[in-house]
Order: structure tokens, then C-alpha cells, then sequence
């Protein structure tokens, strides 16, 4: 039996209509990435182009110092909180506690010290004294060259967090390079920095939409090889046409300019993660209640 629920998760990350969610289900048996995968090749859902639903609320933060940088990602349970000043110290703090370390997990982070206890104990501390959940959900910290340069962008108010390193070119040129990741969400650099499973798993959804459209199976692979470069357009930020001049691509911009992308680090507050849903009538009663 499909639950409604499940049919009302996959409508929301295809768009696709409620009668098409439900026989994707069932011919799936309720596995919502299979399901997915069944939509597109039937060419009813153009998912994997979708955004994850944003759901947390929080800041995304970057600290630039000489060589070295860091980027953050501090989660809270309502916009209202990432607003408050308490809440951007600790992002604040995060930053330069980060940015000193050689630690390379979220749990090590953790255990770095700040001026008020580990970071553990700050962030448990925040939460008691502002009444919401905080959680450190992951960070960054690069060192680069001085050969070459770090392009630091904030979009929204520290909605998203772009930093990109680049050999040779300059501080602007790798700016343009984030505020353009910042717009067109890229995973990848570079083509080769695709997975292999991911790749195979995208042939074989375009080859199955190419058959489901008809197509005799060698032609299929044909419009496959076309598809795939498609693909790489919309995943690789090298690839993508620049926003700024999309006659050229993002790699082109960059050589162009006597340079080359290294690395990007592109946090987007909440991607991925469920969103709370909160009825507010209840909301409301449950204050009731407890006054």
C-alpha cells in the first residue's frame, strides 16, 4: 500500500501529477529514487534538473585570511534566528575557529576551542539561550597559494556561500566565477570529477527516454553521447555557458583571463534537508496550553 505521504514527497521533488506519482510508486514498490528515475524516462518529470528542497533555515559563511579561507554552514530552526545577532556571532566565531585548525571532520571541529569552551559547548550553550535548535552541519578550510586566487561570494544574506580558488587570473575574475556556481548551482568543476556511477546512471535513463520516444536502440546510443555533453553543461562548472556571456563557457571566461578553476565550495543553507512543516492553529494551541 502507498501512503499518501510518500505520493505527496515524490509530487513535490518532480512536479509531477498525483496519478503519475502513485503508479510510479507502485511499479517501484515505494522506492522514491527509483520512482524518480521512472518518471524521467517516461519523460513525465524532469527531476534531477529540480533543487533538493531547501528546509533548514541558518547561515552560510566564508572568512577570507591571506592564504587560507573557510566556509560554514550553521543550521537553526527558523529564518527569525538566523537573523539575530547571537546567532551571527556564532557563525562569526565558527569562521575564525575554523580557519586556525587542521581538522578535517565535523566532529573534530567540535573539539576546537574557542574563547568560551569547545565549539561543542558554544553551540549548546546558543541553543539553551536562544530557545532553537543549532546544529554545526559542515564546513571547509582551504589553503591556497599565492599564485593563486580565492573568489568569495555571499548571495541572500548568507543563503549560499560560494568560494572558488583559481591559478593565475585575479581576485575578480575568481569573484564572477562564485557569483555564477552561486546562480546555476554546478556539483562538479571539471567532467572528469563526474562519478562514474552517476554518470552510468544518467545513460541509462536518457537511453531509456530515447527508446520510450520510439527511437531503434543504435540510434538511442547516438542520442545518448549528445545528451551526455548536455548533461555535463548543467553539472560542470567548467562547461556551463557564463552567465555574464553565455556565447562562451565558464571554462573559456576563466583561460580567457589567463587562468584556471581549482576548486569550488558551494554551500546552500539547508539543501537536501526535510523541511519542517509546522501547522500553525496547532501551533498556537500548544501555547495555549502551556500558559
Amino acid at each position: 500500500m502507498i501512503s499518501a505521504s510518500l505520493v505527496k514527497e515524490l509530487r513535490e521533488k518532480t512536479g509531477a501529477g498525483m496519478l503519475d506519482c502513485k503508479k510510479a510508486l507502485e511499479a517501484n514498490n515505494g522506492d522514491l529514487n527509483a520512482s524518480i528515475d521512472w518518471l524521467r524516462e517516461k519523460g513525465i518529470s524532469k527531476a534531477a534538473k529540480k533543487a533538493d528542497r531547501i528546509a533548514a533555515e541558518g547561515l552560510a559563511a566564508i572568512l577570507v585570511e591571506g592564504n587560507e579561507a573557510a566556509v560554514v554552514e550553521i543550521n537553526s530552526e527558523t529564518d527569525f534566528v538566523a537573523k539575530n545577532e547571537e546567532f551571527k556571532n556564532l557563525v562569526d566565531t565558527a569562521l575564525k575557529t575554523v580557519i586556525k585548525s587542521n581538522v578535517g571532520t565535523v566532529e573534530e571541529a567540535l573539539e576546537l576551542d574557542t574563547n568560551e569552551g569547545t565549539l561543542n559547548d558554544l553551540i549548546v550553550a546558543k541553543t539553551a539561550k536562544i530557545g532553537e535548535k543549532l546544529s554545526f552541519r559542515r564546513f571547509e578550510h582551504i589553503t591556497k597559494s599565492d599564485g593563486e586566487n580565492f573568489g568569495a561570494y555571499i548571495h541572500m544574506g548568507g543563503k549560499i556561500a560560494v568560494l572558488t580558488v583559481l591559478k593565475g587570473a585575479n581576485e575578480e575574475v575568481a569573484k564572477d566565477v562564485a557569483m555564477h556556481a552561486a546562480a546555476m548551482r554546478p556539483s562538479y568543476v571539471k567532467i572528469n570529477e563526474v562519478p562514474s556511477e552517476e554518470l552510468d546512471r544518467e545513460r541509462d535513463i536518457l537511453k531509456e527516454q530515447a527508446i520510450n520516444e520510439g527511437k531503434p536502440a543504435e540510434i538511442a546510443e547516438k542520442m545518448v553521447a549528445g545528451r551526455i555533453q548536455k548533461f555535463y553543461k548543467e553539472i560542470c562548472l567548467e562547461e556551463q555557458p557564463f552567465i555574464k556571456d553565455g556565447d562562451i563557457s565558464v571554462g573559456t571566461y576563466v583561460k580567457n583571463n589567463g587562468g584556471e578553476i581549482l576548486k569550488m565550495v558551494r554551500f546552500e543553507v539547508g539543501e537536501g534537508m526535510e523541511k519542517r512543516e509546522e501547522n500553525f492553529a496547532e501551533e498556537v494551541a500548544k501555547q495555549m496550553e502551556q500558559n
